[in-house]
């Protein structure tokens, strides 16, 4: 079983659309067996931005029901595959985690506009992610 992390601060954007996205293409792939998926933050805030469930509903991605939760280090040291988001505060000694700094936009706050365009860079970026580890997810 692979697993993969998708972090940032407050867990209330990046890593929850990057995670939805993740979830998404494992189904797409029939790799529900084969991959396990966590999001969390080092801070969570209190909800998932408002203008990120605006903009994953728009891709039949429900959002309104996620909360943001803390990542512990015991998590992300299991994991095989983190993709921060640019704004890791993380300390991962664990050598087996391939760590990955996606240095992505803060949706908050942002216009509707510049939500959709750093929601289409997740999904090009899980995607590509997904093309990469299939033959170690497979194996």
């Amino acid at each position: 079983m692979m697993r993969l992390g998708f972090i940032c601060v407050q867990n209330a954007g990046r890593s929850q659309m990057s995670a939805a996205f993740a979830k998404r293409e494992r189904g797409h792939r029939d790799l529900k067996d084969s991959v396990d998926i966590i999001t969390g933050g080092t801070d969570p805030a209190d909800s998932v931005h408002e203008e990120v469930v605006t903009v994953m509903d728009e891709v039949d991605i429900d959002l309104s029901g996620q909360a943001p939760r803390e990542v512990s280090t015991t998590e992300l040291e299991s994991c095989d595959i983190v993709a921060t988001m640019g704004c890791s505060t993380l300390d991962i000694d664990d050598a087996k985690a391939d760590i990955r700094d996606w240095s992505l936009d803060d949706p908050h706050n942002k216009t509707i506009e510049e939500v959709r365009a750093i929601r289409d860079e997740i999904e090009n970026r899980v995607k590509t992610l997904f093309d990469q580890a299939e033959t170690q997810i497979t194996q």
